[in-house]
């Protein structure tokens, strides 16, 4: 039996809130659903976050309602503070993810509250989460670089997931906000925080801006991490790294594993059509850095995995 890999596809939050096109609800749905017919389990459908700061988040909660609830899929939301997670409960959503940055500038500049008033926020969201049943991803951002404050001390993201963990979040997910770590910094990283924490417990998000994003999933699956968030097409970026281009294409992470001869649950040639499905919605070229390559072989009818 292959061992199996979970793919969180971040594409309906983190890939769609930064286009300059803002898709309707109804194409919201679309997308994820055509994401749940290629295999898709695990979905971050949206953000309980203001809708003037974040217009292409505006309505999760009606995306949350236009889902099937007997697909066993995992949707998550991404929620600011407190308020954000009252707004995902009363939505239904099964599965809330807040944000603590791993640097201090980083952090005022996402969410205007110093780290420790993020983790003040991150203990009332546990709770409050332990009492209704509702699974708790905490998200340690810019874990290997701030754009602000340069790299980050790595005690510092062992201590912040050691404190998230006691807190009683249910994963810790490190992010590469920016796109740059390299492979060799996240093997000592994810290895470090496998060694002291259990590594089911932990799940990495990589962003592509320096191309090295399936490189550095690679480092992660060697370092015992088996949960990842990517993005379908590729789509995303990140407003404090110019020139980002987005997150892990989903395409290029789902044929890295299963080549390598891991389970992911998804087929690819569904997931490509997932792609060119947002790339039409946004008016944009998406699928991956290997899309061309993928296209041509089912044009030739060869498999690709």
């Amino acid at each position: 039996m292959r061992e199996k890999i979970l793919i969180n596809d971040v594409g309906p939050r983190d890939g769609l809130q930064n286009q300059s096109r803002v898709l309707t609800v109804a194409q919201r749905v679309q997308l994820i659903q055509a994401l749940l017919n290629a295999g898709v389990r695990s979905v971050e459908a949206g953000a309980f976050v203001s809708p003037k700061a974040v217009p292409a988040m505006a309505g999760t909660d009606e995306v949350l309602a236009g889902l099937p609830a007997d697909t066993g899929a995992d949707f998550q939301v991404l929620i600011p503070n407190l308020k954000g997670y009252q707004l995902a409960r009363s939505s239904g959503a099964n599965t809330v993810v807040l944000v603590v940055c791993a640097s201090e500038t980083m952090n005022q500049r996402n969410v205007r509250m110093s780290v420790d008033e993020s983790l003040v926020q991150a203990r009332e969201i546990c709770a409050a989460a332990r009492v209704d049943g509702v699974r708790v991803v905490a998200c340690i951002a810019v874990a290997w670089r701030c754009p602000f404050e340069g790299a980050t001390d790595p005690v510092r993201v062992l201590d912040l997931a050691g404190r998230l963990f006691a807190m009683g979040a249910d994963d810790v997910n490190i992010a590469d906000t920016i796109g740059a770590a390299n492979p060799m910094a996240v093997a000592r990283l994810m290895g470090e925080l496998a060694r002291e924490y259990s590594a089911d417990r932990l799940a990495c998000h990589f962003h592509d801006t320096r191309a090295f994003g399936v490189a550095n999933v690679y480092a992660a699956v060697e370092a015992g991490i088996r949960k990842f968030d990517s993005a379908i097409g590729g789509i995303g970026g990140c407003p404090f790294a110019p020139g980002a281009t987005g997150n892990v294409a989903s395409e290029d992470v789902v044929m890295l594993l299963e080549q390598m001869g891991f389970d992911t649950g998804i087929d690819l040639p569904a997931l490509m059509a997932a792609g060119q499905l947002v790339g039409d919605m946004l008016g944009i070229a998406a699928g991956g850095r290997a899309y061309a390559w993928r296209r041509l072989q089912l044009e030739k009818q060869v498999p690709i995995i």
